[in-house]
């Protein structure tokens, strides 16, 4: 590949909800471009994009993939990102590093709820972009309804470039609604024929075009003047204004295509070229000086001291960590030293390179504006900054949701435990969207990611690159025990085995604590009748009873001791029997002081249209949930509540299901609370059978 100044490279992410199309539409601008020499399909599994085992064998995106291709003199990375909000991480990185998207949307679907989301997140990133309405060959393809949809949900700057000719199995061609031409494509989409628009949709043409003309006067003053005269726009005027207006997010063109027929290629990258933004068009970036919160700004240009950021990395178990990054400012050359700002570190960069999907393409220099790629950096991790050392700039990190599902994992084979530990501790460095801990409560490994298939992936993917298989299972809720009431209650271990023997004995007062206080003991002896040295078994007892409550076996919290009284033997008293006799009125004083089960309790933010309010609000109940408030959030509303963990650990998957894919949830642990009576009853009948279980 040769060298491109920046001004000629394009940065592309291809957005939308899974199933619209994106791979297809790669793979098709890949070939036209004549980057490949063949048309690689989803359900052959042979793509360039989609080349990892799991996402032949699901045929969806899964991994964000980077498809550079020449066409006209530009350089454009695409970058082919997953539809499915499982994998929203990869989505994100490639948001962050584009200078425009491309929203495909599916002409028999229309507007997905994936489609809304992933714009919104474009919004987010102020990202220009046009739509591509894809599968006009299908049956039940609708161009005019899809286009009604775009509008409506996505505004009056959503404008048709082209129309289709011919509709379903008879899609053939579009009209450039410009150039108010008909182009004809061949039967494998490389060659176009020029003709005169069909008499039948010349009415319609001219419609579509004037609405495309209003929309490019609206974005520019000069040009609203003159079209609100009367007077007719140039070509040169309806260009200019048609590029300053995709730049500034004031038109959104909509053009149309049959990606796996490869139709509407050329035009499509004809647009890309004439009318995105390049590197250059944004003049600046702005970060902050490593460890403070001094604003640095940098320039978008190659004289400028280096700064590129890290947006994805990939743990591959041969050739090590690939980290891929955007450079911002500056060049980077092979075999050069860079600073990682983020970590106060220094790395060196050795080969760099491309990538094709899997397949690698060595650059002698990555100028400012490319995306690149560079292996075997030591610490670098995805949301790290490369700088300069002597003019050092850390960009912001960026900002993951949090994960919505966990599950416990565990080996299929005894003695695999740490090559589940290491493979997975890999998996945390490529995907920001994934967490693994350890629950020392429940001596479980606890994994949380985006959503079913996403920890799905991470488990296929377990066994493909390490060789090794786990079991997942709903994690234990880590319940725990206290009491409500006060007792007074005695501890005597005394055993007299010939020799010497053993003798401790104390009373102990025991009454309810304030929350998260854990065990409050308080010495109240006096006169010597449990002497001094005998005082911290008695504590350590009573700590170790409260591992294993009476009710279930849970821990036990918030109780405050008082040790008042007790006696001893000047030759059978020792730490160990006062410790067992600690522990033994613990025990005794639990049975006593009403003890009860407790079980943590969720501050939850579930965010859904309002349409759907009613039914999240009756779920919630349903799942012993207590509503807390409601308030808006955008154009959508906004409901808090309180829920046991219990209820907690599938509801991604039915807030997906009631919702349409459209709400979104938070959970964060708040306190604990007494459990209900007749849930107590189950918990306590399940963890005794699991008790005989063991034994």
């Amino acid at each position: 590949m040769k060298k491109y100044a920046s001004e000629d490279i394009r940065n592309v992410a291809l957005i939308s909800h899974g199933g619209a199309g994106k791979t297809s539409l790669t793979e098709a601008l890949l070939y036209t471009s004549g980057t490949t020499n063949r048309l690689g399909k989803i359900e052959s599994g042979n793509t360039t994009t989609d080349y990892a085992p799991d996402e032949i064998k699901k045929q969806v995106t899964i991994n964000t993939s980077l498809a550079p291709l020449e066409w006209s003199g530009v350089k454009i990375n695409l970058l082919d990102t997953p539809g499915y909000f499982d994998f929203i991480g990869d989505v994100l990185g490639a948001l962050r590093v584009a200078d425009s998207v491309i929203a495909v949307v599916c002409a028999a679907s229309g507007v997905e709820v994936g489609t809304e989301k992933v714009w919104g997140y474009a919004d987010d990133f102020n990202l220009p972009r046009l739509v591509v309405i894809n599968k006009l060959e299908r049956e039940n393809a609708d161009f005019d309804g899809t286009l009604e949809q775009l509008r409506t949900k996505f505004g009056p700057s959503v404008a048709p470039l082209q129309m289709p000719v011919g509709q379903e199995a008879d899609f053939k061609g579009v009209i450039d609604l410009l150039q108010q031409k008909a182009l004809i494509f061949s039967e494998d989409g490389m060659e176009m024929t020029e003709q005169e628009m069909p008499g039948d949709l010349i009415s319609q043409a001219q419609e579509q075009r004037e609405m495309l003309v209003e929309a490019i006067a609206e974005a520019d003053d000069e040009l609203l003047e003159k079209y609100l005269e009367g007077e007719e726009l140039s070509d040169d005027e309806i260009n200019k204004g048609l590029r300053e207006g995709v730049l500034n997010g004031k038109i959104i063109p909509v053009l149309c295509c049959a990606a796996t027929r490869n139709f509407g290629s050329q035009p499509l990258l004809d647009l890309i070229k004439l009318y995105l933004p390049n590197p250059l068009d944004r003049e600046e970036i702005k970060g902050y000086k490593p460890g403070t919160e001094e604003e640095v700004t940098r320039k978008l240009r190659p004289d400028e001291p280096l700064s590129a950021f890290v947006f994805k990395t990939m743990a591959d178990p041969y050739v090590g960590r690939i980290n891929y990054f955007r450079v911002y400012s500056g060049t980077v050359k092979p075999d050069s030293p860079v600073y990682n700002s983020t970590q106060d570190i220094s790395e060196r960069f050795g080969q760099v390179f491309s990538m094709r999907g899997k397949n690698q393409i060595p650059l002698e220099e990555v100028v400012t504006g490319d995306i690149a790629c560079v292996a075997k950096l030591q610490k670098t991790v995805t949301g790290d900054t490369l700088s300069d050392k002597e003019n050092p700039v850390q960009f912001p990190d960026l900002q993951f949701p949090e994960p919505v599902i966990s599950f416990s994992v565990e080996p299929k084979t005894k003695g695999d435990e740490d090559k589940v530990g290491s493979g997975l501790s890999r998996f945390l460095e490529e995907d920001p969207t994934f967490r693994m801990e350890r629950n020392v409560e429940t001596k479980e490994t606890i994994i949380s990611g985006m959503g079913e298939l996403h920890l799905d992936i991470i488990v296929s993917r377990l066994a493909q690159k390490f060789g090794v298989d786990v079991d997942l299972s709903t994690p234990k809720v880590p319940y725990k025990e206290t009491i409500k009431g006060q007792t007074r209650v005695e501890g005597k271990h005394k055993k007299q085995s010939g020799g010497r023997g053993q003798f401790g004995h104390v009373y102990i007062e025991m009454e309810p604590s304030e929350q998260d206080q854990g065990l409050v003991f308080e010495n109240k002896i006096f006169g010597g009748a449990v002497p001094k040295q005998y005082v911290p078994a008695v504590e350590k007892g009573i700590q170790e009873a409260m591992e294993e409550g009476v009710v279930a076996g849970y821990p036990v919290v918030d109780v405050f001791v008082r040790l008042v009284d007790g006696s001893y033997h000047t030759v059978d008293s020792s730490e160990m029997a006062f410790k067992v006799a600690g522990a033994q009125a613990f025990r005794k004083g639990m049975e006593q002081a009403d003890a009860v089960l407790l079980e943590p309790i969720m501050d939850v933010e579930v965010i859904v249209p309002e349409e759907f309010m009613g039914d999240i609000m009756g779920d919630l109940n349903s799942k012993r949930g207590k509503i807390q408030g409601m308030e808006p959030e955008g154009d959508q509303q906004k409901i808090k509540a309180q829920v046991p963990m219990a209820e907690m650990f599938k509801y991604s998957i039915d807030l997906r299901s009631m919702t349409q894919g459209r709400g979104f949830f938070t959970a964060k642990f708040s306190h604990y609370e007494e459990v209900p009576q007749n849930v107590a009853e189950q918990i306590i009948e399940e963890a005794k059978a699991e008790k005989e279980e063991e034994e």
